[in-house]
């Protein structure tokens, strides 16, 4: 028997081919994605724990650094709740000052380089 020679393939099959190779790569790029944000996921969860951790840590240890404070004005003849008085006071005014800090930074209006170009004003135009 004679081979027969084979035919090309016409544009209709090179066009078929062409759509199942773009929706076989737009799934794998989908899989790609769906992998990464479980990825980052994972790594933001170990990430907030890991800063929870440190928080509990400083805590602890500004917690011993306030109870040193109270014990050693108490041995330079302080009374106890005077001293203890004057370690509140002093966490007070630095709660005060975190406070003040964060009001500034609340104050600020998210995304506002932004909305400012939208509307298409120059940074020196007022609001």
């Amino acid at each position: 028997m004679a081979a027969v020679p084979e035919k090309p393939p016409g544009l209709g099959e090179l066009l078929g081919g062409v759509v199942s190779d773009t929706r076989q790569l737009a799934a794998d790029l989908a899989h790609l994605a769906v992998l990464d944000a479980r990825r980052a996921g994972v790594r933001l969860a170990i990430l907030l724990s890991a800063g929870l951790l440190i928080a509990i840590l400083v805590i602890t240890a500004w917690m011993a650094f306030v109870a040193a404070g109270i014990v050693w004005m108490f041995d330079r003849g302080v009374s106890w709740p005077l001293a203890i008085v004057i370690a509140a006071l002093i966490n007070i005014a630095g709660a005060a000052g975190v406070a003040f800090w964060a009001r500034r930074l609340a104050s600020e209006m998210p995304f506002t380089a932004l909305l400012r170009q939208l509307k298409g004003q120059s940074d020196h135009e007022e609001h």
